[in-house]
């Protein structure tokens, strides 16, 4: 971009970058309010699982803000459908029942199928009314009774770090939140569009700026 002189400075490039952010996250935004960002139901399963991230310094170097450098958490719900995926990714602040099953109850249609492992917060999901299976993960990757495993939201945890990694999206709160609505906006919004993420990016700069 600065060889076709689009931007003439890696300054005017993260300035650009910002602003293409705040249009995905505010794209998602809409869709929480229109629909609840709901997942789950009949035709489709639930994995959860909790997975903390932690700004690296390269070379260990360079500042680290204090609240930062403890880790912190993120809660992901993942909807699977096939070869469908639909992420509901939320940072918290700890792993508890009062954290974690809120979001649940938020997020996840009731009578859905939800497969965890067997973390203690879990444990009241099937009084609340969804098919919970756990998976013993200290006997097991797979259990041979139910068929259940969360290796489905594990791999995407993979995705989903390097992706962070390489856009340097985990120095702050405010950041890392926008990169888990950003990789949010990619699976719920520009798949599903008929000309891709540059047509729902498209689209969605129309809605922020009438």
């Amino acid at each position: 971009m600065m060889e076709d002189s689009i931007a003439a400075s890696s300054a005017t490039l993260t300035k650009m970058a910002r602003k293409i952010r705040e249009v995905c996250v505010f794209a998602m935004e809409r869709l929480r309010r229109r629909t609840r960002q709901q997942i789950g139901g009949r035709r489709e399963f639930v994995v959860l699982d909790e997975s903390h991230f932690r700004h690296k310094r390269k070379y260990g170097r360079g500042r680290m803000a204090g609240a930062w450098g403890r880790r912190k958490w993120v809660f992901g719900m993942l909807g699977v459908n096939g070869k469908s995926r639909k992420p509901v990714l939320r940072l918290v602040e700890k792993r508890s029942r009062g954290d974690l099953v809120p979001l649940v109850v938020q997020h996840v249609r009731p009578g859905t199928s939800i497969v965890s492992d067997e973390w203690r917060a879990y444990r009241v999901l099937s009084v609340l009314g969804y098919k919970h299976h756990s998976v013993n993960h200290s006997r097991w990757y797979v259990d041979p009774h139910t068929g259940a495993h969360t290796q489905h939201v594990e791999r995407a945890w993979r995705t989903y770090k390097e992706q962070i990694w390489r856009l340097r999206g985990n120095r702050s709160e405010s950041l890392l939140s926008d990169h888990l609505s950003l990789i949010e906006w990619n699976e719920w919004l520009a798949k599903k569009h008929h000309h891709g993420a540059f047509g729902q990016l498209m689209h969605d700069i129309s809605k922020k700026y009438k």
